[in-house]
């Protein structure tokens, strides 16, 4: 469930992922807003465990967002945990910006990976994770991976040597919203079996809301109490959450809204005249 302040909060978040995106002239809304609720609970809800005082503190939690395009919406929730400032975000894709449409380590301290050629932070994770066994650190791993990004070939080369490694620190979640680019994953490869295909390369497979707050965080406690091995939690989402034209609709991968849309966005995320300008 979600109370209401974190209901309004994450209304805002919205608010300012798409007034952010729509003045830097690009944004990959969909994708930011299907895994928005789950970025929260990460960062603002306290599931990672980090210094907010040191980014690199050594047994801090990891947290890698493979699916790169969301990376506007890991910004404003870095921002909106206080960990970076707000001129950092406000300079999305602007002449001198400080941070571009995917996550960069040269950018900010608090991304742990380069990602947005996807299928590769699997693998990245993956090499975090065996690293901290070797210096027996307590710190976990969490990867944020899209369906559609499952096609790509790295992501299973990880898949199929984390268990081998028994990499019980390494999370990956799913951000299971079941739209790819400008299709269905389902018209794309058909059933994915996405269950069955991680169980039989020895991975713990748990399946939870990615938009219920409570839910999500209880799934990832289990996970942690239950970990022999490398977990994934398949997180069901919708791909563009929180405006009715955007859901479940695979023409918004990539664009902004025309004008009779931007009414619809504005209406429903509450947005001025004033605020767009």
């Amino acid at each position: 469930m979600i109370n209401k302040s974190d209901e309004e909060e994450l209304k805002s978040l919205r608010k300012r992922i798409f007034i952010t995106g729509y003045k830097g002239g690009m944004a990959h809304l969909a994708s930011c807003f299907s895994c928005l609720e789950m970025l929260y609970a990460l960062y603002i809800k306290g599931i990672l465990k980090i210094d907010p005082t040191d980014p690199k503190q050594k047994d801090r939690d990891r947290f890698i967002l493979s699916k790169g395009h969301g990376g506007l919406a890991l910004y404003a929730v870095l921002e909106r945990a206080g960990l970076i400032e707000k001129d950092m975000l406000d300079s999305y894709l602007k002449e001198n910006s400080l941070i571009g449409g995917e996550p960069c380590m040269r950018d900010c301290e608090w991304v742990e990976a380069t990602t947005g050629s996807l299928g590769h932070g699997l693998s990245m994770g993956l090499g975090i994770a065996m690293a901290l066994k070797l210096d027996k650190s307590p710190a976990y791993v969490y990867v944020m991976l899209g369906d559609g990004e499952l096609e790509e070939g790295t992501v299973w080369e990880a898949v199929m040597a984390a268990h081998s490694f028994g990499l019980d620190n390494l999370i990956a979640i799913l951000d299971c919203n079941k739209i790819q680019k400008m299709d269905s994953v389902a018209n794309t490869i058909r059933e994915p079996h996405w269950v069955e295909k991680f169980e039989s390369f020895g991975w713990a497979v748990y399946e939870t809301s990615g938009h219920d707050i409570d839910a999500f965080t209880k799934c990832v406690h289990r996970v942690k109490e239950n970990a022999s091995g490398p977990s994934l939690i398949i997180a069901d989402t919708v791909k563009g959450k929180g405006v009715s034209v955007m859901e479940n609709n695979p023409n918004w991968h990539f664009k902004l809204p025309g004008k009779r849309d931007l009414k619809v966005f504005m209406e429903e995320l509450g947005i001025t005249e004033e605020e767009l300008a």
